[in-house]
């Protein structure tokens, strides 16, 4: 019992494993039970796993406030809707690389399966990094902080343009040094054929794995700004680390979801743009005022302010099915 209440990175110890025994329950459920076999998942399948995951990270809300109280929740709840906004350039990012390997609707949960597990650690790995830098340098967040700013303003004024994959680095460092199949096999990842010189059975990677490799690269991007991002709302790593992860979790749910329908959020990214500059700007707003920080109730209603916003403005221009081409996101 005394190990269950003792602190593991500023929170008790029983607390982190009620998180993860919730994360470890998900997974096994997904792919052990609902997901077993390969199938298409449809628009409504996807809808209500969407609501579920939005749901459940909502709820995991009044876990938070019972222990931590309201200014954690509001804290988590904030970093959560920011990194459930920023998941949508994610979700764009991810359409383009089945699209460029030629996956079937009925492979891409096998592949997303998999890709979130790697974000999980890869995440966990980030946030723990950045936690034991902000403990020991606190003038570090004053560093996110520009960042975020200077991201959001280049994220306003940047080009539409799709990612070039084809010259992708990462993509050309693996098919020059591995052996890569052509085609796909089924749901594999790797299989073995016969070594065209030798004749031996040697292991291929396929299309699938290489996949799956561009959406954690893609993943690893993306939480260069979404990792400063909620360390400038807390430094708290539990909230911190589990807002992120519960975002993140329904993330697959959200590609089937949205993947088909996110010319309707063309000017959303004006809206994350303005987000990241707020974002960016409460430490030294809160200083200017004089304040120990920020007040969490109102960066949260002013990010659901700034969503909102950008949400309605998308529906409306784009209410005839069509979006001006320049401003896609």
């Amino acid at each position: 019992m005394e190990f269950l209440t003792s602190l593991f990175l500023g929170t008790q110890v029983w607390m982190w494993l009620v998180f993860i025994a919730i994360v470890l329950t998900l997974l096994v459920l997904d792919l052990g039970v609902f997901n077993k076999e390969d199938h298409e998942i449809g628009v409504a399948e996807s809808l209500k796993m969407s609501a579920f995951y939005i749901l459940l990270g909502l709820g995991f809300s009044g876990f938070v406030y019972w222990q931590l109280g309201s200014t954690a929740t509001a804290q988590y709840l904030t970093a959560f809707v920011v990194e459930k906004t920023l998941a949508l350039d994610n979700i764009f990012v991810i359409a383009l690389i089945f699209s460029f390997f030629a996956i079937p609707r009925m492979y891409q949960h096998r592949v997303l399966f998999w890709g979130i597990l790697g974000v999980i650690v890869l995440r966990g790995i980030m946030i723990a990094l950045g936690a034991s830098i902000v403990a020991s340098y606190h003038w570090v967040l004053y560093i996110f902080a520009v960042f975020l700013i200077l991201t959001g303003i280049k994220m306003l004024f940047s080009s539409d343009e799709e990612p070039d994959l084809a010259n992708n680095k990462l993509l050309k460092f693996m098919k020059g040094r591995f052996r890569i199949t052509d085609e796909l096999h089924g749901n594999q990842f790797f299989v073995k054929q016969p070594d065209p010189k030798t004749g031996r059975l040697v292991r291929s990677m396929t299309p699938l794995f290489l996949a799956l490799l561009m959406i954690e690269f893609a993943d690893l991007i993306f939480a260069v700004d979404s990792v400063p991002a909620v360390f400038t709302i807390t430094t708290d790593t539990f909230i911190v680390y589990t807002s992120n992860i519960f975002a993140i979790l329904g993330l697959r749910a959200l590609f089937f979801a949205l993947s088909a329908i996110l010319h309707r959020f063309a000017y959303l990214k004006y809206a994350l743009s303005v987000l990241l500059v707020f974002i960016g700007s409460k430490i030294f707003i809160a200083k200017a005022m004089g304040w120990e920080k920020f007040p969490p109730e109102w960066s949260l209603g002013i990010t659901f302010a700034i969503l909102g916003a950008g949400v309605l403005v998308s529906l409306w221009k784009t209410k005839d099915g069509q979006a001006d081409h320049s401003s896609k996101a």
